[in-house]
């Protein structure tokens, strides 16, 4: 189980390590852009995000 939470925050890291690495302008664009939402426009945005890392685990597992 802690290998397993190990492994996933690992792989986040290496994503988010990814994207300030070869596109840290992009960063700062998206920075701008989430500056510019309401807070409940944010708060919507985390949930899709959430729900759609949901599915893609969802599926991941169906096909292990």
């Amino acid at each position: 189980m802690i290998s397993t939470a190990l492994l996933a925050v690992g792989l986040v890291l290496i994503v988010e390590g990814l994207v300030y690495a070869l596109a840290p302008s992009l960063v700062e664009s998206l920075l701008e852009a989430l500056r510019s939402l309401t807070e409940n426009q944010r708060r919507n945005v985390g949930v899709m995000a959430l729900v759609l890392g949901l599915i893609l685990i969802w599926v991941a597992h169906l096909g292990a």
